[in-house]
């Protein structure tokens, strides 16, 4: 069996954690819907910070997530120009 090179787990694990991040904001969203106990703000911007920034520009986008937290989505958008 082939090993993988750095490169390759580097993209592997952005993918997931892009991924991971996309159905966290897509959960909260549905838990703020049902006045549901809500993940917190810094959990979501750890997961950003961990590289699921554009997991969470996604979730902010398609999911129509936070769009007036703005804290939240200037820390995103910063977060993506830097990477």
């Amino acid at each position: 069996m082939k090993e993988l090179s750095l490169p390759h787990i580097v993209l592997i694990y952005l993918a997931f954690i892009n991924v991971v991040t996309f159905f966290v904001y897509g959960i909260d969203k549905w838990k703020a819907k049902k006045s549901l106990w809500r993940i917190r703000e810094a959990s979501l911007l750890i997961l950003a910070i961990l590289g699921g920034s554009i997991g969470a520009w996604l979730g902010i986008i398609e999911i129509k997530y936070a769009r007036k937290s703005l804290k939240l989505c200037v820390f995103t958008c910063a977060k993506l120009v830097t990477c």
